[in-house]
């Protein structure tokens, strides 16, 4: 028996297969196909053997088998070098298959759609990955392409005596790679179908959005992925409108600009953030006044800093920016007028992101990377304990609990647990400023006043300096404004320096072993003291 070459071609995404197919002829290659591609082959005027020939077997159930068949199988998987596999095809009447091009079944697609349940599950591939794993693994002898992008190189080589073996190997990897993320999506789909969070097995997929010129330091390599699935609101869905390309640090930094943006809806707001952690955050009645806000915080800290701003950049807004020098502007757009006056500076980048204020994807998970494993978490979308705003009039429910030693003290529940209240202007205040301290590195204490920070004191190791690296930012702005802290008070220290600053108004999740000793000082100064329940360490 005389083994033609043969190649096996069926693809979901036709771009370039008429091409790739006439180049695989004019190299001496029958071609085998199926279905839907068979069709525009033979209408290209290309001569194709339909599965049905090579299998002795009709296509059946809908096209769920076609390709499942020992004659093809055995023809991909036999090592041409072996023998007895050679001999086992001849008596058996069986061609080897020399080449598959094969892509799968568009499942992500798919999902993108919104498709049904059933839907979906048709749309899961069964032959493809099988023969595109068989004849992986067969690599020596067969060439697999799962990739539009490799034809040029496959008949390139082939016109210059064959796919080498180094070019094998690497379609090799790239089916594995393929199936691999391929497998994940599917099962991603089904664990939020059944309503599984955390399962005992994950995987996600992600693509190579581009690569970096270096990471963190310039002795590191890095490389940006977007998930598979674009989310809304992210930096995989923002198009650069001007500047050089993103670096590691730009992304991380800008995420962290990005997610404490959200926190304020469609008020328009401006957030300034430098090294991960907001510097200055403003909002107000138009932009620019946010804008105005956001830079007055820390005029200092901005410089060299990203801006996430979720309304249009105006040209009055524009000239501000540019009279500082800043890494990047994140905006859902802007105006032709600003744009102009922006482009004005060779070095700021400009992201336009139409949906910036989207919330999160409940199906989002938090990650983080450490060595030799993963943490994964859901996103802290809380604000306050069950979002109950009543808790900045309710006076706090005060239980006496008896220690394991014996000694008295007071427990508190949650709202107000001074004698006096919050203000209407001091809630507005404490509320905004939580919203920062929430997406501030721990420690974090933020001090503010409605609508503007004025002083940020983040990642410390102990929360009193935090305390006073925030006082000290805000120097005379101190006085008059609201103190956010993202953690209990493990000592009344804070509320000191708080007196000593003359902020009005504190607000702090409560639950110290000390809760007293700092409810008792801020008595003892006139200071609100609200007790919200719900943590914000960020680390």
């Amino acid at each position: 028996m005389i083994m033609k070459k043969r190649a096996l071609v069926s693809v979901s995404d036709k771009s370039g297969i008429v091409e790739f197919c006439k180049g695989l002829v004019e190299n001496g290659f029958e071609i085998i196909s199926t279905g839907g591609t068979a069709k525009v082959l033979k209408e290209a005027g290309l001569k194709v053997i339909g599965i049905s020939e090579i299998t002795g077997f009709p296509e059946c159930l809908d096209g769920r088998v076609k390709t499942l068949h020992p004659n093809v199988h055995a023809g991909l998987l036999a090592m041409r070098s072996n023998p007895e596999h050679m001999a086992q095809l001849e008596k058996l009447n069986i061609n080897t298959i020399d080449i598959v091009c094969v892509n799968l079944y568009p499942f992500k697609a798919t999902l993108a759609k919104g498709a049904d349940f059933a839907t979906c599950i048709e749309n899961i591939d069964i032959g493809g990955p099988t023969m595109i794993r068989a004849a992986a693994k067969n690599y020596q002898d067969v060439a697999v392409i799962v990739d539009p992008k490799d034809y040029g190189k496959v008949l390139e080589e082939l016109k210059n005596g064959g796919v080498t073996l180094e070019t094998k190997k690497y379609l090799q990897y790239k089916v594995f790679a393929h199936t691999a993320v391929y497998d994940s999506l599917i099962s991603n789909y089904l664990a939020a179908q059944l309503g599984i969070t955390f399962p005992d097995q994950i995987t996600f997929a992600y693509e190579k959005a581009q690569d970096m010129r270096y990471g963190e330091n310039p002795q590191q390599q890095a490389v940006f992925y977007n998930e598979e699935f674009i989310r809304k609101g992210s930096l995989s869905s923002a198009k650069q409108l001007w500047g050089k390309e993103l670096s590691y640090n730009n992304i991380n930094d800008a995420n962290g600009a990005l997610e404490l943006l959200k926190e304020y809806g469609s008020t328009p707001a401006v957030v300034a953030c430098k090294h991960a952690n907001p510097c200055g955050v403003g909002t107000g009645e138009t932009i620019y006044e946010a804008y105005m806000r956001a830079y007055n915080s820390d005029p200092v800290s901005v410089f060299g800093g990203i801006l996430a701003i979720n309304g249009t950049v105006d040209a009055e807004t524009a000239t501000e920016i540019n009279k500082i020098f800043i890494e990047i502007v994140m905006a859902p757009d802007y105006t032709a007028e600003a744009l102009e006056i922006l482009e004005g500076k060779k070095n700021i980048r400009l992201l336009k992101i139409e949906d910036i204020s989207a919330r999160r994807e409940a199906s989002a998970f938090d990650m983080k990377k450490v060595y030799g494993g993963l943490l994964v978490q859901q996103y802290d979308e809380s604000l306050i304990r069950g979002e109950d705003m009543d808790l900045f009039k309710n006076k706090a429910t005060v239980e006496e609990i008896t220690t394991a030693s014996g000694k008295k003290r007071k427990s508190y529940g949650l709202g107000v647990v001074t004698d006096r209240a919050p203000t209407a202007d001091e809630i507005e205040a404490l509320l905004f400023n939580w919203k920062v301290v929430k997406h501030t590195k721990s420690n974090a204490i933020v001090i503010g006043k409605a609508g503007r920070t004025t002083g940020i004191g983040m990642g410390q190791t102990n929360r009193i300096w935090a305390a006073q690296q925030a006082i000290a930012h805000a120097g005379a702005e101190a006085k008059g404004s609201v103190m956010a802290s993202d953690a209990f008070f493990p000592f009344p220290d804070c509320v000191e320096e708080c007196v000593k600053a003359g902020i009005t108004a504190i607000i702090q999740p409560g639950g110290s072993i000390q809760d007293e000793a700092s409810v008792n000082a801020c008595n003892a100064a006139g200071i609100a003291m609200v007790f919200v329940g719900d943590r914000h360490f960020k680390h």
